[in-house]
């Protein structure tokens, strides 16, 4: 088999915005309705071949029936066509996707969605895994534990700059992906040459981010529990210096950072509620009217509403009151300083 039959391709962390575009019907995009892109550099809709779903979709219009599918254990949910078959939670399928023919785990039983609410054509599976295919599987999962052994040799072999995560084994075994990460570029072509040559397959390298490394190994977090991404979140959402700004959280890295060294996912969760209770907090720095007169306020606790507030009748003495006793005469703002954000930019990459 010559070189030029194998595949090889390296996938930086951050991903093209062209990617996630496309798939938007053109109705949609005028409307500014933008469906979430994929934030796992290892795992890519466009990859599996599978429909999408836009949340905001006429119900009126015809019904399609869809399954979901799940190819890892905590990913996304991509959907097809049952085919005329039905299926239960926890089934198994095999459908053909752009990476070749893969096993995947029902997530979502057979069920009627609007057809306007897909983005992206309804492939059909394949059929309902049987005995068979799912002991293809297992020997598939024995097969990447002794490829990823072979994989670490061969980056000592080559002293590459490299740190080896996971391998991904196709179902029909057409293609091999190898997920790595690294501080920089790796020139990995002769790596890729003795690989290819061992499995006389499709090779596929891939770098990864810290979030997807994290994602993909496992741990525990600070607060004692398995990673929130490697236990139930299907994607990564965006997070940022300002939320944990506006939680009136310590800027320490330490503290407000995941064990992959980027802000923690956590922070999102009750981001909806902290906006909720701002829109009806003066916020520090604000000008405010007290039935003791007119001050400054020094601190805020949002989930109390109690206020620290400085006269300007008496400035030593501040004063504590509840934020439904005062009155915005001008309001503050939460501002995140040049330095905050050079010293923290690293968190949210």
């Amino acid at each position: 088999m010559e070189n030029n039959e194998y595949f090889t391709e390296k996938i930086a962390p951050k991903k093209n915005k062209d990617n996630a575009q496309s798939e938007l019907r053109p109705e949609n995009r005028r409307r500014g309705n933008y469906p979430r892109k994929p934030k796992s550099s290892a795992e890519f809709p466009a990859e599996t071949g599978a429909a999408q779903i836009f949340p905001s979709a006429d119900e009126n219009s015809t019904k399609v029936e869809i399954i979901g599918v799940r190819f890892k254990d905590v990913g996304k949910i991509y959907y097809f066509s049952p085919n005329g078959e039905n299926f239960k939670h926890g089934d198994k399928a095999i459908v053909e996707t752009a990476r070749g023919v893969e096993c995947g785990e029902i997530v979502l039983s057979n069920r009627n969605i609007p057809q306007n609410s897909l983005v992206s054509p309804l492939k059909k599976i394949i059929r309902k895994a049987d005995v068979n295919d799912i002991k293809q599987l297992e020997q598939n999962r024995v097969k990447e534990k002794e490829i990823m052994r072979t994989f670490s040799e061969k980056i000592r072999f080559h002293k590459l700059d490299m740190k080896p995560i996971d391998i991904d084994c196709t179902f029909d075994g057409s293609k091999i992906l190898f997920y790595f990460t690294s501080d920089g570029r790796v020139d990995f072509r002769d790596l890729v040459k003795d690989l290819a040559a061992i499995y006389r397959t499709r090779i596929e390298l891939r770098q990864i981010g810290v979030r997807d490394e994290a994602k993909m190994l496992g741990g525990l977090g600070i607060c004692g529990r398995p990673f929130c991404c490697s236990s139930f979140l299907g994607e990564f959402q965006p997070v940022s210096i300002k939320m944990a700004k506006e939680q009136s959280l310590s800027l320490n890295p330490t503290k407000i950072s995941g064990t992959c060294g980027r802000l923690m996912c956590c922070l999102k969760y009750e981001q909806n509620c902290y906006e909720d209770f701002l829109r009806t907090t003066p916020k520090v720095g604000a000008y405010v009217e007290t039935p003791d007169g007119r001050g400054s306020v020094e601190e805020v606790n949002l989930l109390t509403g109690i206020l620290k507030v400085k006269l300007d009748k008496k400035p030593d003495v501040p004063i504590v009151i509840n934020k439904e006793e005062v009155r915005v005469i001008k309001d503050g703002k939460i501002r995140v300083n040049n330095d905050e954000i050079k010293a923290l930019k690293k968190l949210e990459e």
